[in-house]
């Protein structure tokens, strides 16, 4: 095989220097304060302690370096799956310590590879990663509690529909069922129901065949998570030719990219529906992402003159700021007569979402089993969701819908005078800082100030404040705002998320292609930085840029419950005023930390430029407080949610 340079951290940096040279040309933020924050400051009081400064091992630069090996026949088992993972176009792995066969002969290969220190974050991480990008990435862990701290990151990625490939190490074959070793412990059952194809490999000579059993799942259809386990025998397997390895065809053999085309006869009969409706609206969700439809959804919305509102885990498929785009009105949702949903895959019930009770439905979707299922429908496509929006673009007459896209525009116009109303009243608290603060800010800084509307990567976690921030933050393009939570209520993955949508960025892969080297965006709250938050140290080992924007309200969202109840133990409450920013700094990054409403925007710049400058993340730590959620004391207190839409939540 070819011998090709290793893609490391130092390399990446360098390669994104250009970039942010010329990005600093553009957006001028006060770089001189930064540096006197974050490089001379810091460096002083290291010396007056007499501390060694944080430094990225020597190693990561040997590596760099390096080559890559020679991989070719005579191979391990490991090296051959490697081998397929490569030639399927895998972008990235995430993982930690164990499976150490099968993950250095991945990253053997040149796929970029992160080691992170928990393994459910690297899962979180390969999910957030498919999410922004649309491609496959994978993630790897050791049978016992590493694998079972996975179990809650691959049910997020299953909800969302992201075609992680998860991979464990196994004990033996030979020593199944004799409790040898610490690895006791049978997988397949344990991801039941959270995965779309699992496999325990057991026969070393069809594990390139195992791989395309893989692959063919990951890459057809709707995308879930694929979980194969390897028995010691399956990664340390040596074959001297290609003559012992079965089925070893070119993955153009095993599987096909070939998609499913709609029936011309339901495409007439959804050109129909949708000339005779008066109010019809298209519901975007991730199978235009992973199809790469938006240039046909957008053909289609502006050749019919129908309003797209977007759903899913990812959103950007519909620019935002689009005289078509319905996000950010959800007064209009119950008006619509004629609703097309596209690449829907988690189907709401009746209800769940924001239309009125007569509405009709079209759905295109490539699983002609899925269709009709929690809500029925009228019309249903079975088809690749690139494939169906052409053919209805094709198909569809010029229309005009002016009195429908006008009611769309003043819904939109009242939801932004509400945030408006929103923020002032927010602003008013000065003794901490308001959630309509934090989204205000954030999306004055990014889409209205000197940075581009759509530069920036944006992932959207917490719980409470993402109710917030989802109000204000816009999406101009394919794959810029990344939803955390997704129908399964994963907790605390939120610092995770952020390494693998900065890892896509930085490299530029999908999606994210055009945009390497910017920092990135990652909201949370103080209960979820618990659980992912010393994932900021692969942040800073990998230099990766990043703000982490920590919601500090001292508290549990659930503290609320029990404001009535003056005997009720305070059970979720933390300690106030904890200084997250401070354990940021002692992990690599930049500190800030804002508690009063003006301090928000400077911090933020002074972050981002951090970031963008130092390649690595920065926390700004928000103070907040706990009675903020409480509506009869601080309105507007908790918000509620509306789908499909910018403030959608599950669907």
């Amino acid at each position: 095989m070819k011998k090709t340079k290793k893609t490391r951290p130092a390399e990446s940096e360098r390669a994104a220097t250009k970039s942010r040279r010329a990005f600093m040309r553009q957006a001028a933020l006060g770089g001189a304060g930064v540096t006197a924050a974050f490089g001379t400051g810091r460096v002083a009081a290291a010396a007056e302690e007499d501390v060694k400064p944080i430094t990225v091992p020597v190693e990561f630069e040997k590596a760099e370096a390096a080559s890559l090996p020679e991989v070719d026949f005579p191979m391990t088992g490991a090296q051959v799956f490697a081998r397929a993972c490569k030639e399927e176009g895998v972008k990235a792995l995430f993982c930690c310590p164990g499976n150490y066969g099968v993950i250095h002969a991945i990253g053997d290969t040149g796929i970029p590879t992160y080691s992170g220190r928990h393994e459910g974050s690297m899962c979180h991480a390969a999910d957030a990663f498919c999410r922004a990008t649309g491609e496959v990435a994978a993630t790897s862990g050791t049978e016992g509690p590493g694998f079972t701290d996975m179990i809650g990151a691959i049910s997020a990625a299953n909800s969302a529909r992201s075609p992680v490939l998860v991979l464990a190490s196994n004990k033996t074959i030979f020593a199944e069922d004799t409790e040898q070793g610490i690895q006791d412990q049978y997988q397949q059952p344990l991801t039941e129901g959270i995965k779309k194809y699992g496999k325990r490999l057991i026969n070393p000579s069809r594990t390139w065949e195992y791989a395309g059993y893989a692959f063919r799942q990951l890459k057809s259809g709707v995308p879930k998570p694929v979980h194969l386990d390897f028995p010691a025998e399956i990664a340390r397997a040596r074959f001297a030719d290609a003559t012992d390895v079965e089925f070893f065809y070119d993955k153009t053999r095993y599987r096909t990219d070939a998609r499913p085309h709609p029936d011309p006869a339901a495409i007439d009969r959804a050109v129909e529906l949708l000339r005779n409706a008066e109010r019809p609206i298209i519901v975007s969700s991730n199978g235009v992402f992973y199809s790469r439809a938006w240039a046909a959804l957008r053909q289609l919305a502006e050749r019919a003159h129908i309003p797209v509102v977007e759903s899913g885990a990812m959103k950007g498929q519909f620019p935002a700021d689009h005289e078509l785009s319905a996000d950010a009105a959800p007064q209009a949702m119950m008006s619509a007569d004629v609703v097309l949903l596209v690449g829907q895959y988690c189907m709401p019930t009746l209800g769940e979402f924001a239309f009125g009770p007569d509405a009709r439905y079209i759905r295109i979707d490539p699983a002609a089993e899925d269709i009709g299922r929690n809500l029925p429908i009228d019309i249903g496509i079975v088809s690749d969701e690139r494939a169906g929006l052409e053919a209805l673009a094709a198909a569809m007459p010029r229309q005009r819908h002016e009195a429908w896209v006008a009611e769309v525009a003043a819904a939109r116009a009242a939801f932004e005078a509400e945030n408006e109303e929103y923020y002032r009243i927010g602003s008013g608290y000065t003794d901490a800082v308001h959630p309509a603060v934090i989204g205000k800010a954030l999306a004055d800084f990014l889409h209205h100030g000197d940075l581009p509307a759509d530069r920036t990567t944006i992932l959207q976690g917490g719980y409470g404040i993402a109710r917030y921030t989802r109000r204000y933050l816009r999406a101009h393009r394919p794959g810029q705002i990344i939803n955390g939570a997704y129908q399964y209520g994963a907790i605390g993955p939120d610092v995770g998320y952020t390494v693998g949508v900065a890892a896509a960025v930085r490299d530029g892969a999908g999606a994210q292609a055009g945009f390497e080297g910017h920092p990135v965006i990652g909201i949370t709250g103080d209960g979820g930085f618990g659980y992912s938050g010393m994932e900021l140290e692969t942040l800073s080992k990998y230099r990766l840029p990043a703000v982490i924007i920590v919601y500090n309200n001292n508290a549990w969202g659930t503290w609320t419950g029990q404001r009535n109840n003056p005997l009720a133990v305070p059970v979720h409450l933390f300690q106030e005023n904890l200084r997250y920013d401070k354990l940021g700094e002692a992990l690599g990054a930049h500190g800030e930390y804002v508690t009063r409403p003006d301090e928000m925007r400077p911090a933020l710049e002074r972050a981002y430029q951090a970031a963008l400058e130092g390649s690595r993340p920065a926390v700004v730590n928000v103070q907040a407080k706990k009675e903020f959620w409480l509506r009869d004391q601080y309105a507007p207190g908790f918000l509620g949610k509306i789908e499909p839409g910018l403030m959608s939540y599950y669907h």
